[in-house]
């Protein structure tokens, strides 16, 4: 019959029984009851070839009939799923599988939805046991109840790896024991148990050939293999996202397995107090996940010394000190996503080839990395809080060194701070040399400084500015002593009409001319001059301040014996100081003679900035405009002072 089928597309079977051959079947229905199938294995270039999987869907549409007959592909698939296992067709099921005994073809078999209880479970295992399947998976377990101690047969099996995930268990009353002591005895390569919510697995009794475990996301704790010493062959253990704690009681499990190579601890509780028990692990194991646990930096004391590949990613270490780890084998290490601050040093990883900081809080990575680890092929630092400062130039230039070291350059080499060259990929950061060298920079401010104060001393020395300074102290001095000895006297009263200034050399025009045509005149003009009204006793400096806070002006005669005398550089500062600071316009200007300007001091700069700003009377040598002279000069002076004996000029009793 199937000899004349080698064109067949669609078959629709009602409740029989059949063993088939199919080249190029696409789809195999059933009335009423329906398999569904996966075209993907079958031929379809009509040659002598056989259906290597069927993918088979049990859907009961009508429950009323439940004595539906198995389809049976013996001898020509490769590949079987089932799915909606229950009570109701477990028996068929156990005896469609009864018929793949050793050397069928059958190696896969996958079940999915499975709704049984304890000892129909059982009975698919033992069944699998004993037939031509090598890989079994089995999805979605629902155990409903009743577990009890079973015997099961391991022998004469071709099972190389057994699958269970998501198991749910709904007998609440029951010996831990007796489940998991069926899976604890399995003598196969493969044995993968995940996201069950198991708590515990028991060490098998005697030697065992698991050579691959797999327990991922479930509720395992430190106490599971505890003193175990039978899986000597196991050489990779899976038990990711379970509750472990304690790093030291991970080690000590993994000590007697002799063989084991590869472990993954990654997604639990994970810690290590420094002050813990020494840790002992397995010498063969080769590759360690610890990532996303609560490991911070004393975990470099509990490692195993013969690790290549080791993963720290996601906890939180700080630092790795020098000396704290000796693991001259490691080869690869991954601490992306923790608190370190720099790159680690080399000086315990001498093998270290491959080097993952990424995501820490870097701000200025060390620019001695390469050199401390030499054999390093690959540094992955991007996605840090780079501080863009002359620090980092270092590191940049390193980057242009080091031949392409830099895993992820430049995208992921961005500035953090400062906020103004947030964003900024490095290789775009450019500072400049003096900025960034330190001798450099001290000894341009050292030079900086030197000119500036040669300038400085300069100046003082052209501008006579300690000369300034010293009478400015002697103006502070002597306004001290006075406010000392009368307080009272919070008011100067003026008792002057002018002061008059002037080189000695000039006296006989002062004596013959300005004082007899100032006071001798109309007005009362009261003039003070320092040879009859300077008191004795007091210094100089104290008589000059006083008479010229005490009269309403201050007449300065000046000519080429002027600037030379020192004293009326005193009394010309006085004056000045009074001018500012009383905000009065108290200073009257005599040119006695034409003053070169080149005679006149560099201190003098005051007087050439008055005579440069301010409106100065010069005496005329024509004697017809001499009384326009002194006209204008009595009445820049006129102003009523109080006389002795209280009354002012021209009151009469």
């Amino acid at each position: 019959m199937t000899e004349n089928m080698r064109s067949l597309r669609n078959l629709f079977l009602y409740k029989c029984l059949f063993a088939l051959t199919f080249w190029n079947l696409i789809s195999l229905s059933v009335e009423n009851e329906l398999f569904t199938s996966i075209s993907n294995n079958f031929p379809e270039d009509g040659s002598d070839k056989k259906l290597k999987s069927l993918p088979l869907l049990y859907t009961n549409s009508h429950q009323s009939k439940a004595n539906f007959d198995w389809v049976v592909i013996q001898n020509t698939t490769e590949s079987l799923s089932l799915s909606e296992i229950t009570n109701v067709n477990v028996k068929k099921l156990v005896a469609l599988l009864s018929n793949f005994r050793q050397g069928s073809r059958l190696q896969n078999l996958t079940l999915t939805n499975v709704s049984v209880d304890w000892n129909a479970l059982i009975d698919i295992f033992q069944t699998v046991w004993h037939s031509s399947i090598e890989y079994f998976n089995i999805n979605n377990v629902t155990q409903l109840s009743h577990i009890v101690p079973r015997g099961f047969n391991y022998s004469g099996t071709s099972m190389k790896a057994l699958t269970v995930k998501k198991v749910v268990i709904t007998d609440l009353y029951f010996l831990q024991d007796h489940l998991y002591t069926i899976f604890a005895e399995m003598n196969i390569a493969s044995l993968t148990i995940a996201e069950s919510e198991m708590i515990h697995m028991v060490c098998p009794l005697s030697d065992s050939p698991l050579r691959y475990l797999n327990f991922l996301k479930n509720d395992l704790t430190d106490l599971l293999f505890e003193n175990c010493d039978k899986l000597i062959q196991l050489e990779t253990l899976i038990l990711q996202k379970n509750k472990f704690e304690s790093l030291s009681k991970v080690s000590f499990m993994t000590s007697r397995m002799k063989l084991l190579k590869y472990l993954d601890m990654s997604n639990n509780l994970l810690s290590h107090d420094a002050a813990d028990v020494r840790c002992q692990w397995a010498e063969s194991l080769a590759e360690l996940d610890l990532s996303s646990n609560q490991l911070t930096d004393s975990v470099f004391e509990c490692l195993p010394v013969n690790v290549k590949k080791l993963n720290l990613q996601n906890n939180q270490i700080t630092s790795v000190a020098k000396g704290m780890a000796e693991l001259e084998s490691l080869k690869e290490l991954n601490l992306a996503s923790n608190r370190l601050a720099d790159l680690p040093g080399c000086s315990g990883f001498t093998s270290l080839e491959f080097l993952n900081v990424e995501t820490n809080l870097i701000l200025t990575p060390s620019a001695d990395f390469f050199q401390s680890c030499p054999r390093v092929r690959e540094l992955q630092a991007g996605d840090n809080l780079f501080k863009c400062s002359c620090e980092l130039q270092d590191f940049i230039r390193l980057e242009r060194q080091s031949g392409g070291k830099l895993f992820g350059w430049p995208a992921a080499y961005v500035c953090e701070y400062p906020e103004d060259l947030r964003g900024t990929q490095l290789k775009d950061v450019h500072l400049t040399e003096l900025a960034c060298n330190t001798t450099l920079l001290l000894v341009t401010a050292l030079l900086l400084t030197l000119v500036l104060v040669a300038v400085v001393a300069f100046l003082c020395i052209y501008l006579d500015v300690p000369w300034y300074v010293r009478m400015m102290w002697q103006w502070t001095q002597t306004k001290r002593r006075a406010w000392h000895n009368h307080p009272e006297e919070q008011e100067t009263v003026l008792q002057f009409h002018a002061f008059i200034s002037y080189s000695e050399r000039d006296s006989l025009w002062v004596k013959n001319e300005l004082i007899p045509n100032l006071e001798k005149g109309e007005g009362c003009i009261q003039l003070c001059q320092h040879e009859r009204n300077f008191i004795p006793g007091k210094s100089i400096v104290e008589n000059i301040i006083n008479c010229i806070e005490k009269s309403y002006k201050s007449i300065f005669v000046l000519s080429p014996n002027f600037v030379q005398s020192e004293w009326c550089h005193y009394e010309l500062y006085f004056a000045h100081h009074k001018l500012f600071s009383e905000n009065s316009n108290s200073l009257i200007l005599i040119l006695l003679e034409p003053i070169p300007p080149y005679i006149i001091p560099a201190r003098y700069h005051k007087l050439k900035a008055l005579m440069a700003k301010r409106t100065y009377l010069e005496w005329p040598k024509e004697r017809s405009k001499h009384a326009l002279f002194w006209a204008n000069l009595r009445a820049a002076i006129s102003i009523n002072l109080p006389m002795a004996d209280g009354k002012r000029c021209g009151e009469t009793d």
